[in-house]
């Protein structure tokens, strides 16, 4: 599911890694060198709910006619749970929906991308969109040294709503600071709406997203992104994090949120709002094709307003990742599949279109919208973060157990009253340092 995360970061001027510095390449392989002539079965392993990479699988094999998909999917707890024994596994994938990459790569699970990145000038990419997908041999940090993954597209999260309801509640423009969203919360409230449709159910704590981004709104993005990437000293447990809590508790007792959060997975969520149960979701890019199609013209897109008016946005901004097996047995095809997915004229409409998301790649090919739509107001969003240097990594994405083992059962707590702020903080951190020490 997300799950991640994001729209295209800031253009780098430097790249990374060994394979960063070819002072020529050789022309990128073609599809017969790559995936070969004869039959082929590629093993995908994706997650359950999104149709973006069945869409682009298909449209692979009616262009490649002797490259066929066998797909398993999962939810993305699940694909999170089985990571591990999936790659290590005889019939590993030839391309994966990763979760947390960190110990997938500290055990050798995942195939060092670096000779593909120079086969295909992956260098003409901007070097922000690789950087979340860069490891240690280790796993750590993240952010530097080698390329484990690629994104099929690349997302970024914020705030949708309903415009009939908005119009009911007297919205008359988007909140340009938290206090003016604090007071369309209030006023849905009063007018018998519910304010805010969040999951929060099962292995996957849906409250990480407002909460992310209200960290960002009292605090700078660079120490949520160390703690993600697992750099020296990172800590979760910050004034300005702890500010954060304390003003998504506020909207938990003052019933912003839908009353069975705890008991809503992300596809109820989805349901809710599209039959206009909430005036609004946190939530991703990834759902603007969706609701451009099920509710055209009804559904508005803004981001996590600042503290101040005037001030920078963030969000969370992250590739959608996907990684090829250490033990695959079509890595070649999958490798080209992944650049064909960046750079394919069909390709990247179908990214857009379907999952309402930039569709990455050289920064010199055109990114097919309609104007008006609300993948237009999507693709702008990731356009203003990008200027304003907000992107962040998921804080799900810190370690491979965090997600499920540690967030999820904390603001699930926090949700139903058994848990304080602080306390959340603290033993999330607890959890990361725990997990650091046995490799994760």
């Amino acid at each position: 599911m997300l799950l991640v995360l994001a729209a295209v970061v800031a253009c780098a001027g430097a790249t990374f890694g060994a394979s960063a510095g070819a002072a020529k390449l050789k022309a990128p392989p073609t599809e017969a060198q790559a995936c070969g002539t004869k039959p082929v079965t590629m093993q995908a392993y994706f997650e359950t709910g999104f149709p973006d990479p069945i869409n682009l699988t298909k449209e692979f094999t009616r262009q490649y006619p002797n490259v066929k998909w066998h797909i398993r999917q999962d939810q993305f707890a699940v694909i999170t749970q089985n990571a591990p024994l999936t790659l290590s596994g005889p019939n590993a994938p030839d391309l994966m929906r990763l979760p947390q990459m960190s110990g997938l790569v500290h055990d050798h699970l995942l195939k060092n991308l670096d000779g593909y990145f120079k086969q295909y000038g992956w260098n003409k990419f901007p070097a922000s969109q690789l950087l979340q997908l860069r490891a240690g041999a280790s796993g750590r940090p993240r952010g530097v040294g080698s390329l484990y993954a690629v994104g099929l597209n690349y997302s970024l999260t914020g705030v949708f709503y309903n415009k009939t309801l908005a119009a009911k509640v007297g919205m008359t423009g988007t909140p340009q600071t938290l206090a003016q969203l604090d007071a369309l919360l209030a006023k849905a409230k009063a007018a018998g709406v519910t304010p805010i449709v969040q999951f929060n159910g099962g292995a996957t704590g849906g409250l990480l997203f407002p909460l992310q981004q209200l960290m960002a709104v009292y605090g700078p993005t660079t120490p949520i992104n160390n703690w993600i990437f697992q750099k020296p000293g990172g800590n979760i447990d910050t004034p300005a994090n702890l500010a954060a809590m304390n003003h998504l508790q506020q909207w938990i007792k003052a019933g912003y949120f839908n009353t069975d959060a705890n008991a809503t997975d992300y596809p109820t969520m989805m349901s809710k709002f599209e039959n206009g149960d909430g005036l609004l979701i946190f939530d991703g890019d990834w759902e603007s094709g969706n609701l451009d199609t099920k509710l055209p013209g009804q559904v508005g897109f803004f981001l996590m307003p600042p503290l101040k008016a005037g001030g920078k946005h963030a969000a969370m901004s992250a590739p959608l990742t996907y990684g090829i097996a250490a033990k695959a047995k079509h890595a070649d095809c999958a490798a080209f599949f992944s650049n064909w997915v960046s750079t394919n004229a069909k390709a990247r409409q179908i990214n857009v279109s379907v999952g309402g998301s930039n569709p990455g790649g050289p920064p010199s090919l055109k990114i097919p919208f309609k104007p008006g739509t609300l993948v237009a107001q999507t693709l702008a969003a990731g356009g203003v973060v990008a200027k304003e240097n907000g992107a962040m990594d998921f804080i799900a994405n810190a370690t491979g157990a965090i997600y499920a083992q540690a967030w999820t059962p904390e603001v699930q707590k926090l949700f139903a009253g058994q848990e304080e702020p602080p306390n959340v903080l603290k033993n999330v951190q607890s959890a990361y340092e725990q997990e650091l020490k046995t490799g994760a």
